[in-house]
């Protein structure tokens, strides 16, 4: 029998039991959200800024998706191979609205890592082609055929050759580092279209997979040219554009879609994260063409679609059509942005600040001319900034980057309030 324990005694119970292969410190538990904060077992608030990895992108228990959620519990928790729940149907069918011509057709499933793996078998499967192009920082799940694709930490893929095969990568346009935005974006499509010419040939790569703003990889966004340049290239070939969309859709970026950023339509596009507000589904969106050329029985899912996930997806995007969270995160990203540029003219060890929208990104270095990652002091002020009330994350391919991803319905008042945290955590 289960031994009762004292609620703040769950951090021992992770510590014993919880898996150390995730590296959770369980330095803190938490037991309670409300809005945009999070209460532990001492009754001390923190403002989150994680959201669960870009997750509860409206925050902790909100009244629409919280009362979707009870409603569709109270009905139908689970069906699958008998047919289809209202709620998945009609997620479905948001998705396809809410996406660009001629993007209209919805494979469920449960992670971001998942629909990569649907990506990849369809792409295959569809073109007859091996290839796979992704790009140098890239992140695009963990199971062994995503990780094959995901290059934003070594650790991820040790120890687990042989990998996919006839994965090749790609540099990924860095603005801070290779020269500005446009020298990094003709730089890059150069790389890409050397790899195409004297590693694989253009005509045997059947996908390319891109985020518009790499997540795991430092938050570093590609530019419209970018973005432009690798449709054509695409367009070219004939290659399946995978528009890796987990992190930077769902109006992360302040659009509704990373990818509008260059003004392009992919071939398809893997959604998850924020898709539910923390509850686990994501979908791979194509023109309908394709999954019926991908062909019955070519790919399937148990879970996938699950109703109460579906009614809380469905929540989502009425509350973030209705509420205009899209602007909000425009608006609240462009805020957040000259408030962290404010703070880099003051100090010199931050080195640049990038990103769309509320997906900001803030890169600590020894110094500006070496532009020397400072992984140590990224780490102590997360430390410090957690100690004062604001939960943030870090990433990048060093380590030494911190990610700003606050709740796309953030108020100024959150903004300025973070930001005073912050400064007070930059001193130290």
């Amino acid at each position: 029998m289960l031994e009762t324990r004292t609620t703040p005694d769950f951090v021992t119970l992770a510590r014993e039991h919880i898996s150390p292969v995730l590296g959770l410190k369980a330095e803190r538990a938490f037991v309670r959200g409300e809005g945009h904060r999070l209460f532990d077992v001492q009754g001390h608030a923190y403002l989150d800024f994680v959201c669960g990895i870009a997750c509860t992108i409206l925050g902790h228990r909100h009244p629409v998706v919280t009362d979707a959620i009870h409603r569709q519990v109270d009905t139908l928790a689970h069906i699958n191979g008998a047919g289809f729940a209202e709620p998945t149907a009609r997620l479905a069918a948001a998705l396809a609205d809410a996406l660009p011509d001629p993007l209209d057709t919805v494979f469920f499933s449960n992670a971001g890592t998942e629909v990569i793996e649907a990506a990849i078998k369809l792409a295959r499967r569809v073109t007859g082609r091996p290839g796979i192009v992704a790009f140098r920082g890239g992140f695009h799940g963990r199971t062994m055929g995503s990780v094959a694709l995901t290059s934003s930490n070594p650790n991820y893929r040790a120890g687990y050759e042989p990998m996919l095969p006839s994965v090749y990568h790609a540099p990924f346009p860095d603005a801070y580092r290779m020269g500005g935005e446009e020298e990094a974006s003709r730089q890059a499509l150069a790389a890409l279209r050397d790899l195409l010419t004297n590693e694989i040939p253009g005509r045997s790569v059947a996908a390319l997979v891109l985020e518009a703003e790499q997540g795991e990889g430092g938050y570093r966004p590609a530019s419209a040219s970018f973005l432009r340049g690798v449709r054509e290239i695409c367009d070219e070939y004939g290659i399946l554009w995978v528009a890796d969309e987990i992190q930077c859709g769902f109006g992360r970026t302040g659009k509704m879609w990373g990818f509008e950023h260059g003004d392009v339509v992919p071939d398809v596009v893997c959604v998850a994260k924020g898709i539910a507000n923390g509850l686990p589904l994501s979908a791979l969106v194509t023109r309908r063409e394709l999954q019926e050329r991908w062909g019955v029985g070519a790919h399937g899912t148990t879970f996938g679609g699950n109703p109460i996930s579906c009614a809380a997806g469905v929540a989502v995007l009425d509350t973030i059509q209705r509420d205009g969270l899209v602007a909000n995160a425009a608006a609240r990203g462009a805020e957040l942005r000259a408030g962290l540029e404010r703070l880099q003219r003051e100090d010199a060890g931050i080195g640049d600040v990038r990103g769309y929208g509320l997906m900001i990104g803030v890169e600590f270095v020894t110094d500006r001319d070496s532009k020397a990652p400072d992984e140590p002091r990224t780490s102590r002020v997360l430390a410090k900034a957690a100690e004062l009330g604001l939960l943030l994350l870090g990433c990048g391919t060093d380590h030494n980057v911190i990610r700003w991803i606050p709740p796309l319905n953030v108020t100024s008042d959150e903004i300025t309030e973070a930001l005073g945290i912050f400064e007070q955590a930059l001193r130290g």
